[in-house]
């Protein structure tokens, strides 16, 4: 490997139920502080790592972000260790976890394009992080848990800003450093693969949703939402209406909402597959009623506060379209919870064309229905 490490040093405690030490003040750092250009640092990225493919992403205690990363299939490796600091010489847990040096808690990723893409991990990540908040994940606080995406080339660059813009336009705040890797050094020993070696140690991040990625087949990067201008394109006006400008249309008077054939219902705009006939009900509402998306990823669930009502939005994950609203509570729904989705969100694939269309590998969804 081509990266700058740090050797291995061993330490015995900070082990117990916490990634944390108790942090003192926050710490900002970007590359203008240690007398860098945003393209001085990029080179220097690139001349410490020149694998191709792969990221470093900070998502606060870097045990749950590397458990997290190994569990996703195509990842190669996952490094727990510090990024972005002062140098070397700081480059361990007991002076990191000062908050002084300006390092982040990160994971070194290197994964398999043909198996999965980086905008696959990167969404697993945003996922998984509050991106609203600042030097702190979970009970950890301090600087060392800022979150941050930090690339080593060009390609990775592009992919990473246009996530993060997409991640950006879902939040009213957004406090995740986007940029350059202008240092790593590994983490102590201990630090490696901590939550496999110690099954029920700390971690800010859900177990169920480590787990939940591990099984996951649909890759956003297979479906990327295409330019403004091809979208107004392809789409009708109708369609254009509802998913670019969260609009709503008539119950009763739409597509989907009494059709119930065998197949699958993707994102019209980017063909990233959301909802399974087997999970449609029949409901009163007059608009398309499943129970639970394909993936729970698929979809993104944000507050909405429109119209002095307070619901909660459902989008597409790769291609932000507006789909429709969620509700709990549904006496008609198996479960209780009801995706109520506007047809014009949606374009069904019936069985017998996918796998034409590409959706083979969802086929087996309909086993035993």
């Amino acid at each position: 490997m081509q990266y700058r490490i740090l050797p291995v040093l061993m330490a015995s405690a900070l082990l117990l139920s916490s990634c944390a030490l108790p942090p003192e003040a926050g710490y900002e750092t970007n590359a203008e502080q240690y007398g860098q250009t945003a393209e001085q640092a990029l080179e220097e990225s690139e001349y410490m790592d020149t694998t191709e493919n792969v990221i470093y992403l900070a998502g606060g205690c870097f045990w749950g972000i590397e458990s997290l990363m190994q569990s996703i299939p195509g990842v190669i490796d996952a490094q727990s260790g510090y990024a972005n600091g002062t140098g070397e010489e700081d480059a361990n847990y007991p002076t990191v976890s000062t908050g002084r040096t300006g390092f982040r808690e990160t994971v070194r990723v290197e994964y398999d394009p043909e198996q999965v893409s980086l905008d696959a991990l990167l969404m697993a990540y945003f996922y998984v992080i509050d991106p609203t908040v600042e030097n702190r994940q979970g009970n950890d606080r301090g600087s060392q848990y800022q979150t941050g995406v930090y690339y080593t080339n060009a390609k990775a660059m592009e992919t990473v800003k246009r996530i993060a813009e997409l991640e950006r336009s879902r939040s009213k705040v957004f406090r995740v450093e986007i940029g350059p890797l202008r240092n790593f050094y590994p983490a102590e020993e201990y630090h490696q693969d901590y939550l496999e070696k110690n099954p029920g140690g700390y971690c800010h991040i859900p177990r169920e949703e480590i787990e939940l990625f591990s099984k996951l087949r649909i890759d956003p990067g297979e479906y990327q939402k295409p330019a403004a201008e091809a979208i107004r394109d392809k789409l009708t006006a109708e369609q254009y209406r509802v998913t670019q400008q969260s609009g709503t249309e008539q119950p009763f008077a739409n597509e989907f909402w009494d059709r119930f054939e065998k197949g699958i219902y993707v994102d019209v705009v980017t063909g990233e597959p959301l909802f399974s006939s087997t999970d449609k009900f029949e409901s009163g509402c007059g608009w398309p009623a499943f129970s639970k998306p394909i993936e729970s990823p698929a979809v993104v669930e944000l507050p909405d506060d429109s119209h002095g009502m307070h619901r909660i939005e459902v989008r597409s994950r790769a291609g932000d379209s507006h789909l429709g609203h969620v509700f709990s509570g549904d006496p008609e729904s198996p479960n209780g919870v009801r995706y109520c989705i506007n047809s014009a969100a949606l374009r069904f694939v019936p069985y017998a064309k996918m796998e034409a269309e590409g959706y083979g590998y969802l086929l087996d969804l309909f086993d035993g229905s």
